[in-house]
């Protein structure tokens, strides 16, 4: 065998070997790839998993606070009921072990709050109809207790104030229908159907229409009011689910809408407070004055800062320095009289534009400074209007009761049941917000009696 034979043998035997090598490489990767895929595939099966944590973000469990309160906390304990019932009193005339006399007793007192059983109490309303020889229109007697002239067979009527556990238990506490229905009858004894719920919840929230109304008007009255928005479902997506509050106020809006025209329906086009939300563009059109969220800003460029291309973070850590010092004069407001804030104001904006006048090259920090250029005007806001707060975290609050419903009841499946949802959830909320017994507030306003 000559020498060029043998070459070309060592050749072959190279390139075999190379396609060897690749061959499993390629099964190597074939095989990641399919794991990747199959646990792909059971975490979409899983109920939770749009909703799960990602594993990169979960706290390592030696980093994981203590469960319960810090030290030092004030403790927690049950207060004296404002009401005593009844009073037992039970002697100690013996030993109850061997039957001796028993001296040196000592008092001692013990309140047990207990819950007797409930059963629905039932009432039957004989009323009469008849005609006015006076004016000759057809007229009716009526009882507090009622809630609709309906007869017949649909003569068996809950209550006004069964009427308002329900709507507290379903639009405040999140129950679905189902389980509304079961814990009415567990706890109450009421027999309804999930859909006689829902039929009835519809005419609850006509009845206190106005007081939805009214609420708006509340809204757009208050000096600050916090504004955001989720995604919805009224029997299929696109739709949008708005929270506007305040410090006493909270209203739900569902709007097919993500755009300012939600914001301006709401608030109306003359608003005269501020308007506190994060950077969303729906905001930017609406004409009032704004404060745009800091805690946005700072995980924008926390983000920004673990970008591989940044080489020198000084410029993003002056920023977050400068939203931190912002934050702390808003709390120290109250301590500090209007002129030494308004100095100090002014330096906030002096600091800020020398920011915006420093050049940077660096893609991140040019990322940041045009994000922030856009908002310039709001950077601050929370420093003119006390009600502002520096963060839309209350916003995000009065999100998270509705988000929760959303994953239980996957939102509404109709128009009318979306009009009964913004309206008895947003009574719902202000009332707990206001400390108002939401059951207490809604039974009056559904008998025929309201003057409503």
């Amino acid at each position: 065998m000559d020498d060029n034979t043998k070459q070309i043998i060592e050749e072959l035997r190279a390139e075999n070997r190379r396609f060897r090598e690749r061959i499993e490489e390629l099964e190597n990767e074939n095989r990641r790839l399919r794991e990747q895929l199959e646990e792909a595939q059971k975490f979409a099966m899983r109920q939770a998993a749009p909703f799960r944590r990602e594993e990169r973000l979960k706290i390592p469990p030696e980093q994981q606070k203590r469960p319960g309160s810090k030290p030092g906390h004030r403790g927690h304990f049950r207060v004296v009921p404002e009401h005593i019932d009844q009073i037992v009193e039970v002697p100690l005339t013996q030993c109850p072990h061997c039957g001796g006399q028993v001296s040196d007793c000592s008092r001692v007192e013990q309140i047990i709050e207990e819950i007797e059983p409930v059963r629905p109490r039932v009432v039957k309303i004989i009323t009469y109809r008849g005609v006015c020889r006076c004016c000759g229109k057809d007229v009716c007697s009526r009882h507090p207790l009622q809630t609709s002239y309906a007869d017949g067979c649909a003569r068996v009527q809950l209550g006004p104030r069964a009427l308002a556990l329900a709507a507290c238990l379903n639009k405040v506490h999140g129950l679905t229908m189902p389980t509304t229905c079961r814990v009415l009858k567990d706890l109450a004894g009421l027999h309804i159907t999930a859909g006689g719920l829902s039929q009835a919840l519809v005419r609850v929230a006509d009845k206190v229409k106005n007081s939805y109304d009214t609420l708006i008007q509340d809204i757009r009255g208050s000096p600050a009011v916090f504004a955001d928005e989720t995604s919805w479902w009224v029997g299929g997506p696109g739709w949008w689910l708005w929270a506007f509050t305040t410090q006493k106020a909270t209203l739900y809006r569902v709007d097919h809408s993500r755009g300012s025209k939600v914001v301006d329906d709401v608030l109306g086009v003359r608003f005269a407070g501020m308007l506190v939300s994060d950077c969303l563009s729906s905001y930017d059109p609406c004409d009032y004055a704004k404060h745009k969220c800091i805690a946005h800003h700072l995980r924008a460029i926390t983000k920004a800062m673990k970008l591989p291309c940044i080489d020198n973070k000084e410029y993003l850590l002056e920023w977050k320095r400068f939203f931190t010092a912002a934050i702390m004069l808003y709390k120290l407001r109250a301590s500090l009289s209007e002129d030494d804030f308004a100095i100090k104001r002014s330096g906030m904006e002096n600091w800020r534009d020398r920011l915006f006048a420093r050049p940077v090259g660096q893609s991140g920090d040019v990322a940041v400074r045009n994000r922030l250029l856009k908002q310039r005007q709001y950077l601050l806001g929370c420093l003119y209007e006390n009600n502002a707060e520096p963060t839309n975290n209350r916003a995000e609050r009065a999100l998270r009761p509705a988000v929760i419903a959303r994953k239980l009841s996957c939102g509404n499946k109709t128009q009318q049941g979306k009009d009964c949802w913004q309206i008895l959830a947003s009574l719902g909320a202000t009332c707990r917000q206001q400390m108002i017994d939401f059951t207490d507030y809604l039974a009056p306003q559904l008998t025929l009696a309201y003057p409503g």
